[in-house]
């Protein structure tokens, strides 16, 4: 499992609450905060897998300003960033087939 820290902010819109995702620009909505944050995250999941699976993961992360970072040092663009919005855990699950690991190995 990979788990993506990402930004967030929510808005009461009448009787909805309307969740945001500021980094990949993906919406949600629930009829209650904690509904729309969950929304949000399962359709951040379904996004970024969606991506995945057509290749296209690395373009759409790049293109939304994503870049490897070292653990140790914060940017003040991300220190900026959580100030502003809370961050959500969105757990992204891959496995690892070991079957076709070990044909690659064999020169199968």
């Amino acid at each position: 499992m990979f788990n993506l820290q990402l930004p967030y902010a929510i808005k009461r819109d009448g009787a909805s609450h309307v969740a945001w995702c500021p980094a990949l620009d993906v919406y949600s909505q629930g009829p209650s905060h904690r509904k729309a944050v969950t929304n949000l995250a399962d359709a951040l999941r379904l996004f970024l897998m969606s991506c995945y699976e057509r290749g296209t993961l690395d373009q759409v992360l790049q293109a939304s300003g994503f870049r490897p970072a070292t653990p140790t040092r914060r940017t003040s663009t991300t220190k900026a960033a959580s100030k502003r919005f809370d961050t959500l855990m969105v757990p992204l699950p891959f496995l690892v087939d070991t079957r076709r690991k070990e044909q690659a190995q064999a020169g199968l």
